[in-house]
């Protein structure tokens, strides 16, 4: 399906929602914040744990995105900020009037996004407040990841508009040992430093919600965790911040 990069002049907003989170805390963080899950991902990462709920792209129902609006409306002073995760949110055109409607709510906007649509988080990023950053390898490896050729130089676009723009972002990475090595890890975190990425997450793939049943078994060679916690450490003297998480 074709979704257009513009919305209609003046037609109602349309978003394929496919889950809703009245309170995450971890979302964005230092923020109490709803987060809405919309449909549709053009990426084929084989450690996805949401693609099974995700569905395929489609065009959004009349009143998807008013009945979360008003969801959102109702939690005014339980909430800070609403946050567009997915799937991979800058598919939908209409996303941009969405993050307007939330912040005329008085509600702070973060994004989850991989980058894949530079031209779109371009026009989002005067509405957003926060950007996490999925980088899924360097260069040929992010494609491979990704299982879409090409997509590294589109996700390279996406994390200099967010290094020029002075929007507070983190960048962080799906850890499945069937992707990297530790020696891999280790030079996608300092390529980022590097680059003057200064928040950086490593999160760990949980098998048993991957997509692909190839990942859902455990790598037998994959490094102790003893040494991604070294890793970590080490990193600490290239960021302002270094988590890992799960």
């Amino acid at each position: 399906m074709v979704i257009p990069l513009v919305p209609e002049p003046g037609a109602a907003i349309r978003l394929p929602i496919a889950g809703f989170e009245a309170r995450d805390d971890h979302a964005f963080p230092g923020r109490r914040s709803a987060l809405v899950y919309l449909q549709g991902c053009p990426l084929q990462c084989g450690y996805c744990e949401t693609a099974s709920s995700m569905g395929p792209a489609r065009r959004a129902a009349a009143g998807e995105w008013d009945a979360i609006e008003g969801l959102l409306a109702a939690r005014v002073g339980e909430l800070d900020a609403v946050v567009f995760s997915g799937g991979e949110p800058t598919l939908h055109p209409d996303l941009p009037a969405a993050a307007d409607a939330c912040r005329s709510l008085g509600l702070a906007v973060g994004l989850h996004t991989a980058g894949p649509y530079p031209e779109r988080l371009e026009r989002l990023l005067p509405r957003l407040d926060w950007v996490a950053l999925d980088t899924k390898g360097r260069g040929a490896d992010f494609d491979r990841v990704a299982g879409r050729p090409g997509i590294w130089r589109q996700h390279a676009l996406s994390l200099s508009l967010l290094l020029e723009a002075g929007v507070p972002f983190e960048c962080r990475t799906t850890l499945h040992w069937r992707d990297f090595s530790l020696d891999d890890l280790e030079l996608l975190a300092m390529t980022l430093a590097d680059c003057g990425v200064r928040r950086y997450a490593i999160q760990l793939a949980r098998l048993e919600r991957c997509l692909d049943p190839a990942y859902r078994d455990a790598v037998e060679d994959a490094p102790p965790r003893e040494a991604l916690e070294t890793l970590i450490r080490r990193l600490r003297r290239h960021f302002a911040q270094v988590e890992l998480r799960g």
